[in-house]
């Protein structure tokens, strides 16, 4: 069972410069603005197609049309409209990159923008010279602790630890926040951003505490600066109710879930991604209290949700394949288990590699999978790809490398190999006594 922590990219609407006498493209694209950043999306879709019409007056090179442009993306990605986000930022880009173009720090806010795109969508390789080619011009434009510069660190930040690569994705953090603490004031909704992902980076180092106090700093300022009922607040409050679902803490994290959901639900649609993981994570609640067909019916409209909003490649996706095959196979029910766990398999070696953490988790699962199935040589090739794995790694998990132990333990005491099921066991509690006396 995996939950999912959301991480906050910082999308930026390109600002609206006024010359002379207001326009009517000038009023639109305000009104339009105002809509997205209170959560009336709607509705502010409808204003920005207003507004490319009227910017569309001016030429089709005009730099006011590249800013609608850029600001509708914003609103398509929130929307999880990603061809449509795609279709209009790089419109914009087209217009920006022009010889005459003299507004860089606008082509960079576009460009951080589409690259925050391509992380969601797990395209890496796409992402990256985007991000490199934005902070560079932010720092040139700005100097090194400009707000907008801790934005695009903030989302290099994102690009590592949707990858998993922590220990990257930490120092571009911790530098985000550090120039938002300076910069902005104690209630700037972008100071919550920062806070929000450096809580998330703490909860994968285990630091429950830190992560709690800065996940309620977070929480406070997002309702404060934008209401009760704004989609960020439906993120913060689903981080936290996470956080207590990990502590254990269950009658204090479901009144939370329930009340993020509803005002995710409420703001983005049935079939947004952001509802899909608050779906993956109750559903974690109620798996953890054996309350299994609860779990199922969750994780299945979840994993419906991210297949037709992210594609079937996506991490997202091996999370809910992980999560289904997992309640399945407590509940036994007759199904194929193991194609679950393959499925999973696959997008974890594509997205992450193929000595990863999380190819392990998957080898994990469909080994326990290929066990209750039956399929006991497959499963035993399955737990020795994931010990081949491990014994490259320079400092192996041991609770990941005990829990290998284990399963193969079981395994063998299925097969009726009781000598090698001892050995297994005896391998996985001098690995737990070890780390316990280590601490």
């Amino acid at each position: 069972m995996r939950g999912l922590i959301l991480c906050t990219f910082c999308l930026a609407l390109a600002p609206c410069s006024t010359f002379g006498q207001t326009s009517h493209w000038d009023s639109v694209l305000k009104a339009a603005e105002k809509a997205y950043i209170d959560g009336r999306y709607g509705e502010a879709e409808l204003q920005f197609l207003q507004a490319e019409k009227d910017a569309e007056s001016y030429g089709t090179s005009d730099f006011r049309l590249a800013i609608t442009l850029n600001n509708l993306g914003v609103l398509y990605q929130r929307e999880a409209k990603y061809g449509e986000a795609e279709q209009v930022f790089k419109r914009a880009l087209g217009i920006w990159e022009r010889p005459t173009n003299l507004r860089a720090l606008d082509e960079a806010t576009t460009l951080n923008n589409l690259a925050a795109l391509y992380t969601h969508q797990s395209r890496y390789a796409d992402a990256e010279p985007l991000y490199r080619q934005c902070l560079a011009m932010r720092e040139k434009n700005l100097g090194p602790e400009h707000p907008e510069v801790a934005n695009t660190l903030n989302n290099l930040g994102e690009f590592y630890w949707e990858q998993g690569k922590l220990a990257e994705a930490e120092p571009l953090y911790r530098r985000a926040l550090f120039i938002k603490e300076k910069n902005l004031g104690p209630g700037d909704p972008g100071l919550a951003t920062s806070l929000n992902n450096m809580a998330s980076l703490y909860i994968r180092q285990g630091k429950y505490t830190e992560s709690e106090s800065l996940y309620k700093r977070s929480l406070s300022i997002r309702q404060a600066a934008l209401g009760l009922e704004h989609p960020d607040v439906a993120i913060s409050l689903g981080n936290l109710a996470a956080l207590y679902t990990l502590e254990g803490r269950y009658s204090e994290a479901e009144p939370m879930y329930i009340r993020s959901l509803s005002m995710a639900e409420k703001s983005l649609g049935p079939d947004h991604p952001d509802l899909a993981s608050g779906l993956n994570n109750l559903g974690e609640l109620y798996f953890s209290e054996k309350k299994y067909a609860d779990a199922e019916a969750l994780f299945r409209r979840a994993l419906s949700i991210r297949e037709k909003a992210l594609g079937p490649d996506n991490p997202e996706v091996a999370q809910s394949l992980d999560n289904l095959a997992g309640v399945l196979l407590l509940e036994y029910k007759q199904v194929n288990v193991d194609l679950l766990y393959l499925r999973a398999l696959a997008i974890n070696k594509k997205v992450y590699g193929p000595e990863s953490p999380e190819v392990v988790a998957a080898l994990i699962g469909l080994g326990i999978a290929y066990t209750k199935e039956g399929s006991f040589p497959e499963a035993e090739q399955t737990y020795s790809d994931a010990l081949a794995i491990i014994a490259k790694q320079l400092r192996p998990d041991i609770p990941t490398l005990a829990a290998v132990y284990l399963n193969l333990a079981n395994l063998y005491t299925r097969e009726g190999k009781h000598k090698k099921a001892r050995k297994m066991s005896e391998k996985a509690k001098n690995l737990r006594d070890h780390q316990e006396s280590s601490s």
